[in-house]
Parts: structure tokens; C-alpha cells; sequence
């Protein structure tokens, strides 16, 4: 399913949970895995200076700074590496997003696997960080011509044991684009596919109380509407049931996916029917990554999912 998969990390303890996932996967699925990490920022020019991602300090860019960091992330996944069939470990010095994108298109990457964010949760700052827009995780998963699994809390389980995908939807272009990896994940595991959908009353109603007829037309309507969609397109998979709830999307996507225990999430990086690389990562996409308990996979394009 996986024939190629880019592990992107800092090589840093705010990286396990996705290191888990990533050598995981990459066993299943007898993967190529990619481990990838951007050390720093080059300085101006051609200064031999550069600014340590992790750290923040400026340090010398040369090749025994630059095995020094290979042996850190040797030593930092050493015994997953020791299972590893097939896995490759890259450094380099560069714009982090960038970087992890050129690499994904170079190697034709068929998934790429990182943390929400790469700093510890007792740093400075740390809060403020992980929304700010710009920040790694929000550039690639825009950017990325393959889907993004974004792990920001320990899996309990292996993927490969899940029961339960929840598939969102806001019926745009790009989630159709979520819908068939969700489709095509829940056929290779062999899960329950929940397809959600929330009638969203902040747009809607902002500032006057709904009427419930309303409301309850339009959950008739998006459930009509999945059906068409996608339920319709599920051949002989049977093991899949249609949801529509009202309410603030991500609290009601977080509020859903708790009561049926999901494994994992997938939906679209953006809700605005535009383009791909001129869109941010949609706010509901955002709250939803930083809150959930599961992994949480965002689909850009239709390239790696058809």
C-alpha cells in the first residue's frame, strides 16, 4: 500500500509517537522508509554558519558537525532501525518544509509521517508555536502531493489493528480527494469506516438561535448527500455507516471520534474550494491535529490515493 514512506523528524522526544508509527508502517507494508531531518538554517550567503533547528544556536556547518547529527538519530532509533528492512537516513541543512516537500516529490513518496510540532510542551513559547501558520507541519501538509499522517499523541494501537477510520467531510473537492485514502485504507485493514459530517452552526447561525427544522433539513440533506457521494461509491464494502451532527466542526469531529474510539482520522487539509498551494491549513484541520487522542491524516491531492 505504502511503497514509499518519508519520516520526517528532529530526531527529539517530541518525535517518538510518529517514529512508532513510522517504522510501523514501514514493517507492514515492507516500505522503503525515509528518515529525514533538516539540522538547520543556513546563514546569509554563503556563511559556513547556520542556525540549529532544535536548539536555536548558530553553530558551524561542517562535516563533523554533520556526522555528529547522523549518529544522534542512529542512536535515537537504534533499535527500531535494527528491524528495518529497507530505510535510508538523510541530513541536511535548509528551509525545513521545503526540504521535506523536494524530498517527497524526488523519491515520488507515497506517505509522509511527522509530529504536530517539534517543540516540548514545558519550553517557552511551546503553545504559541504550534499555531502559529507557517509553522512545518501546516506547510507540508499544504503543500504535499501525498497524504500527511500527523501524529501528535502516543498510538496505543499498531495501524494495522485498527477498527475504527472517521472520515470527515465538508463535501469539497479535496475531501473527495481524503475519502478514496480513507476508502482505500478501510479496504486494506479491513475496518469500520465512519463517514462524518458536521452541519456547521457557527457559520450558519452566527448570532441567531437555529430553528431546529433547519437544522434537521440540512442534516437530511448532507446525509442524502454522502450517500451520493461516497457511500455510492463503496461497491461491495458494506462495513461503513454515514453520521451528520451540528455544532462547532472540530468539537463535534473530536466529540465523535472519542465515542466511537477511533483509530484514526482523516480529512482534508483545507474546506475552501481553492487552490491547493494557496490555501493555509484550515483552522478546523488545526484543532483537530493538536486535540485529538488518534493520529490524524490530512489529504491534499488525489495523486497518491486514486
Amino acid at each position: 500500500m505504502f511503497e514509499k514512506i518519508l519520516f520526517a523528524t528532529t530526531a527529539s522526544p517530541t518525535c517518538d509517537h510518529a517514529a512508532h508509527i513510522a517504522f510501523d508502517l514501514a514493517k507492514k507494508y515492507n516500505s522503503q522508509l525515509f528518515v529525514f531531518h533538516v539540522m538547520g538554517i543556513p546563514s546569509h550567503g554563503f556563511s559556513p554558519f547556520m542556525v540549529d533547528i532544535r536548539t536555536g544556536e548558530q553553530v558551524m556547518n561542517d562535516k563533523d558537525y554533520t556526522d555528529w547529527v547522523r549518529d544522534e538519530i542512529q542512536n535515537t532509533y537504534s533499535k527500531q532501525l535494527a528491524e528495518a528492512k529497507s530505510c535510508q537516513i538523510e541530513s541536511l541543512v535548509g528551509i525545513p518544509h521545503t526540504e521535506i516537500l523536494r524530498k517527497a516529490r524526488k523519491e515520488s513518496i507515497d506517505l509522509i509521517v511527522m509530529g504536530a510540532h517539534t517543540r516540548q510542551d514545558e519550553e517557552v513559547g511551546a503553545s504559541r508555536f504550534r499555531s502559529i501558520v507557517g509553522s512545518t507541519m501546516q506547510q507540508v501538509a499544504k503543500s504535499a502531493r501525498c497524504p500527511v499522517l500527523i501524529i501528535s499523541r502516543p498510538c496505543t494501537t499498531c495501524f494495522w489493528y485498527f477498527s475504527n477510520i472517521v472520515f470527515c467531510t465538508d463535501f469539497s473537492k479535496a475531501s473527495y480527494s481524503a475519502f478514496l485514502f480513507a476508502y482505500k485504507i478501510a479496504q486494506e485493514i479491513g475496518c469500520k469506516i465512519h463517514l462524518f459530517h458536521t452541519v456547521d452552526l457557527s457559520i450558519d447561525y452566527a448570532g441567531q438561535t437555529p430553528n431546529q427544522l433547519e437544522i434537521e433539513g440540512k442534516i437530511k440533506e448532507a446525509k442524502q448527500k454522502m450517500k451520493e457521494l461516497y457511500a455510492s461509491k463503496m461497491e461491495d464494502f458494506d462495513n461503513f455507516d454515514i453520521q451528520v451532527w451540528e455544532g462547532i466542526p472540530y468539537v463535534e469531529i473530536l466529540k465523535f471520534s472519542r465515542e466511537r474510539n477511533a483509530d484514526l482520522i482523516i480529512m482534508a487539509h483545507h474546506t475552501k474550494e481553492m487552490d491547493p498551494e494557496k490555501a493555509l491549513l484550515g483552522s478546523t484541520v488545526e484543532q483537530v491535529v493538536l486535540r485529538s487522542a488518534c493520529p490524524v491524516a490530512s489529504v491534499n491531492h488525489p495523486d497518491k490515493v486514486q
